[in-house]
């Protein structure tokens, strides 16, 4: 059996901060309906069981003790309080979560399946979900920019005929549903005119021209957070990727950002003057 901390990429006595900050990541970058890779799964699987021992202060300091094999040491059974189920090829064990431990800070109330907090934390549900429904809940749709999903928002919303402001987490996305005490809000985000999200990537198309592109410069290419100045090396191609770490979107409730890929697009002129084409004839025989 694999270590708990390692999985989680942590050393053992990490803080309670550190594990719940390590499972977020880890949840959002294996999650089998966002990585589409044959080992999402069971790597999912393996996250969300490492999390639930070491996120309970008492499985964690009985794990602290007796390692990996603390279950067969106690007989092979699981944690007292915990239920099994089997979905798909997987066996899975599973223990209601408390809003103490929960990583998310949505609300959990009703729910049945733990894991139907992807539900409303990514918009959709949890391969991993158990068979058990919560009772139906009434759904309501929001409209957002793109600006005030990726900013978060205070939005106002009549909800029964009632208006209520409702405090929308920067980083949200569009399919997203947010669970509240007695409704879920489902959002819908406008598209950019320039920027492409994927999750909390940012993609944005920079043009430049022919002689940047061959003879390097700088350029202003604009982010969600205001215009940065970046240097185009000498002989940049058509298609060239440019990441700007930490620059695209905020994951909901954490300080953790994506980040932004500026693809650059070469123009090449339709039409050129006699004196440019003769400048471009010669540059061709010397090269």
């Amino acid at each position: 059996m694999k270590d708990y901390y390692e999985i989680l990429g942590l050393k053992k006595g990490a803080s309670a901060e550190e594990i719940k900050s390590a499972y977020r990541k880890l949840a959002l970058q294996w999650h089998p309906d966002r990585n589409k890779s044959a080992e999402s799964a069971e790597k999912f699987k393996e996250i969300n069981k490492a999390y639930e021992t070491l996120a309970d202060p008492k499985k964690k300091e009985m794990y602290d003790q007796y390692g990996p094999d603390m279950y067969q040491r106690a007989g092979g059974g699981s944690a007292a309080g915990a239920n099994s189920y089997r979905q798909g090829p997987f066996n899975y064990t599973y223990t209601n979560y408390s809003d103490q431990n929960s990583p998310f800070d949505f609300d959990t109330e009703g729910m049945n399946d733990p894991f139907e907090i992807f539900e409303q934390f990514f918009g959709f549900r949890s391969p991993f979900s158990g068979q058990q429904q919560a009772k139906r809940r009434q759904i309501y749709q929001i409209t957002l920019t793109f600006e005030e999903a990726v900013k978060g928002v205070d939005k106002e919303v009549k909800i029964d005929k009632e208006t209520k402001k409702i405090k929308i987490p920067a980083g949200v996305d569009d399919g997203m549903r947010i669970r509240f005490s007695d409704f879920d809000l489902l959002l819908q985000v406008r598209t950019h005119q320039y920027f492409k999200r994927d999750g909390q990537n940012i993609y944005l198309e920079k043009d430049i021209s022919y002689p940047l592109a061959a003879l390097g410069g700088v350029v202003d290419v604009p982010t969600i957070d205001g215009s940065v100045r970046l240097k185009i090396r000498p002989g940049t191609q058509n298609g060239a990727t440019v990441r700007l770490k930490g620059q695209g979107v905020a994951y909901p409730n954490t300080s953790n950002k994506g980040d932004q890929y500026v693809v650059y697009k070469v123009k090449v002129p339709e039409k050129l003057s006699s004196k440019a084409k003769k400048l471009l004839e010669e540059l061709t025989h010397e090269l």
